[in-house]
């Protein structure tokens, strides 16, 4: 379960980590965007990205 648990995380910190690292400006400008959205909507973007991430690991888990 730990080795699960470290491989998702090493993905995470990939994926993660292509934005700056090959398209610099439009992730700083992506996040520009972000920060001005209201705390309403960040809150329904984070609450979609939780229940698409338990998806996928619930049908990786079957």
């Amino acid at each position: 379960m730990l080795t699960s648990m470290l491989m998702g995380l090493g993905l995470l910190l990939l994926f993660e980590g292509l934005g700056p690292l090959l398209m610099p400006k439009a992730w700083q400008q992506m996040l520009r965007l972000l920060s001005d959205q209201p705390p309403e909507q960040l809150r329904r973007i984070g609450g979609s990205l939780v229940v698409a991430g338990n998806v996928i690991l619930w049908m990786l888990s079957r």
